[in-house]
């Protein structure tokens, strides 16, 4: 085609420039899908410079690496997705630099690197760099490649290729911020899910929370062992929380809960069309964790093929969503969890060596509730004072002390989520002020009776204590007796055993016991 062929030649190449420009910013304005708007920019500068290509090449910093991410021109399929180191070539350059660069004869400039060219089967002679700059970063290169018939690229098209970078960085500081929005938004729903703080002061957990607030100014794997209901998931938002990556996401997801064909997806994210159902792309947790931490809870129930794809992600720091193609980097800290033994699930192949390893940089033990029974108390007037403002029990003020020889005389299998869910139920059955040994039936039944109320005392919350003193008991002892052969798990109570609450001088009463005879015998 000659220059008096083209219907835009009779016009100033001015006008030209601002036409395309207009339209590119249309499509800046019209979308915040990133790769049509850089798609558009390169479809634009090649048309007003005519260049038989161009291109919009993008930084991974994390991985330092350049990215195609928009091209046009015979080979511009082939370029899309491919990748090379970012120091290396005229673009490397540039993104060092930040500064454009008119190169007539690519022969003459020792920085030319051929590798793109051999991919793609295409002959560069000269070309126009033109660095993407936002915020004093430098985030890609734009890029037209051998005017068509006519004289070599000239400064001003330097110039005009500029705008159209300045244009493309607008439309990636748009996306980014936009993922910002999506990233923070996530994080602000999970912070919303956190539980109180962990509670309670025995020997046990101050030990695990001194490591985890050791462990926490590193960069270190962490992997969290301990039974259901120790709190493993609070102790990774303590270590997020005392992290340098404080203010950036905690995006936490539980392994088990997913069947192995949506964890992956969930994992590392997928494109539009993946899959039925796969009407849009979605970010993964990793992409949404980006700089901050993720927790991969019950990481012991992954199946041997998720195994293999999280080791990769483990070591690369990259990943492909599912549908995809291009690699995208990460830079996350991982926190894992389980509550099973992994030495023994990697004796039987259930699971991998080398992600174990890779995952026990760092194990910290959690205790169970049962050997750290002096933050019961504590634990119960916590969730006392939760469930009565929260269900509009605000009479419910604490928990009575045998009530509370019950609970720290139990096992709790469950842990601390056990007595959660068992202080939950007895706020909403309870008539009275003080939770007591008959909003505990299950427990009563499974412990027996209470063996010992050493130097226990009626457990009050802040606006207990507001309303009463709470009131001070001698040290009492009942000697465990077993239950009656002949009681069945559904007749038995606290009270039919032996243990019962009289009147007395005390504001809660006497404690009694029925003797061998079935005669009522004072303790207190």
């Amino acid at each position: 085609m000659t220059q008096t062929d083209n219907p835009r030649s009779s016009r100033r190449i001015d006008e030209v420039a601002l036409e395309a420009l207009l339209e590119a910013s249309t499509v800046i304005n019209g979308t915040l899908d990133l790769d049509a708007v850089l798609q558009a920019i390169a479809q634009q500068a090649a048309e007003v410079l005519r260049a038989e290509a161009s291109s919009v090449i993008l930084l991974d910093r994390t991985r330092r690496k350049l990215v195609f991410r928009a091209a046009v021109g015979e080979a511009g399929k082939l370029l899309l997705g491919e990748e090379f180191d970012a120091g290396l070539g005229i673009a490397g350059r540039v993104v060092t630099n930040g500064e454009p660069i008119l190169v007539a004869r690519v022969d003459d400039h020792p920085e030319f690197f051929s590798g793109i060219d051999k991919k793609s089967r295409f002959v560069t002679r000269g070309m126009v760099a033109a660095p993407l700059r936002t915020r004093g970063q430098v985030l890609g290169v734009v890029e037209v490649i051998n005017k068509q018939d006519g004289p070599q690229f000239d400064e001003h098209d330097v110039d005009i290729l500029q705008v159209f970078a300045n244009l493309a960085a607008i439309g990636c500081a748009n996306a980014q911020i936009h993922e910002e929005l999506k990233r923070e938004n996530f994080s602000l729903r999970e912070v919303g899910a956190t539980e109180d703080p962990i509670v309670g002061n025995s020997a046990a957990l101050r030990s695990v929370l001194q490591l985890c607030d050791r462990v926490a100014a590193t960069n270190a794997t962490v992997l969290l062992l301990g039974e259901t209901g120790t709190g493993k998931e609070l102790s990774a938002r303590r270590v997020h929380a005392m992290s340098p990556r404080r203010d950036k996401p905690f995006v936490a997801i539980n392994c088990a809960a997913l069947p192995e064909t949506r964890l992956e997806s969930e994992l590392c994210g997928h494109e539009a069309g993946a899959f039925t159902g796969a009407t849009a792309r979605k970010l993964g947790r990793f992409e949404l964790a980006d700089g901050g931490t993720l927790f991969l809870d019950e990481i012991g129930d992954i199946s041997p093929s998720t195994q293999i794809k999280l080791l990769r992600v483990l070591q690369e720091r990259e990943f492909v969503r599912v549908g995809g193609t291009k690699t995208i980097g990460c830079d996350v800290r991982i926190i894992a969890a389980t509550n099973r033994d992994l030495k023994k699930a990697m004796e039987t192949g259930e699971f991998r060596e080398d992600l174990f390893y890779r995952l026990n940089v760092f194990p910290i033990q959690l205790p169970p509730l049962r050997d750290r029974r002096e933050d019961i108390p504590k634990l119960v007037e916590t969730f006392v004072t939760r469930f009565a403002a929260e269900e509009g029990r605000r009479r419910v003020i604490g928990a009575d002390r045998t009530a509370m020889a019950l609970l720290e005389a139990y096992d709790w299998p469950g842990n601390v989520r056990q007595l959660e869910n068992a202080v939950f139920r007895a706020v909403v059955l309870s008539d009275g002020d003080l939770l007591g040994v008959d909003e505990f039936p299950q427990i009563a039944r499974e412990v027996g009776q209470v063996a010992v109320l050493d130097r226990h005392r009626t457990v009050l919350t802040d606006e207990g204590r507001r309303e009463r003193a709470a009131a001070e008991v001698a040290p009492v002892r009942i000697e465990p007796r077993s239950r009656p052969a002949d009681a069945g798990m559904s007749g038995w109570s606290p009270s039919a055993s032996g243990l019962t609450l009289g009147s007395g001088p005390t504001p809660f009463g006497f404690l009694r016991s029925l003797d061998g005879d079935g005669h009522v015998r004072d303790l207190a």
